[in-house]
């Protein structure tokens, strides 16, 4: 099977239930933000991977996770007409569990009472990457979710989601020994 098929050349594709719809269809544009956040967040742990092996064996398994549900997040976000009965809801359980990691990463931090400033090492600024994304992501789905309707659980995950980040970027400023950047007036 080739990996072109020619379909999109006139600027078409195909949405879950076969429905046709223009590339910058905003159903389109939303799972695509969304693609777009999981490679920054492959990218991410890549770059944790290889410069923090032990970091990184505590959170990978975090972002396999993430990475998988928001898969099914671009599935809610990609149903077209005659697609809504073919993609499961995202379990509640799902959004249970990354309230339980955003909690667990803001235990271990002092709190502030000021803005973060993205910056301070390459792994918070990948954290801070990924937050942003996340949030123009969130963005796109509402604009989904007002027009076509969208799985809960998807559009509570995209909003933990930037949360989740956050929290990490500055969990590892605190374990690497980074400076956090904060923002005073």
């Amino acid at each position: 099977m080739k990996l072109y098929t020619k379909g999109g050349d006139k600027g078409k594709t195909s949405l879950i239930g076969g429905q046709r719809v223009a590339k910058n269809d905003i159903r389109v544009e939303a799972y695509g933000t969304v693609d777009e956040l999981t490679a920054h967040i492959a990218l991410f742990a890549d770059r944790l991977t290889a410069r923090c092996s032990d970091i990184a064996e505590q959170i990978i398994p975090d972002i396999k996770r993430i990475n998988s549900a928001l898969m099914t997040v671009e599935a809610h976000l990609a149903v077209g007409q005659g697609g809504k009965d073919k993609v499961a809801p995202l379990p509640d359980e799902v959004i249970a569990w990354i309230e339980s990691r955003i909690d667990a990463l803001q235990a271990e931090l002092k709190p502030i009472t000021c803005f973060t400033i993205p910056g301070g090492c390459e792994m918070t600024s990948l954290c801070h990457i990924c937050r942003t994304v996340c949030r123009r992501a969130e963005r796109r789905a509402v604009d989904v979710a007002e027009s076509y309707g969208v799985d809960k659980n998807s559009m509570l995950l995209l909003n933990r989601l930037s949360d989740y980040f956050y929290a990490l970027g500055r969990a590892l400023c605190d374990k690497l020994g980074e400076q956090e950047f904060l923002w005073e007036q």
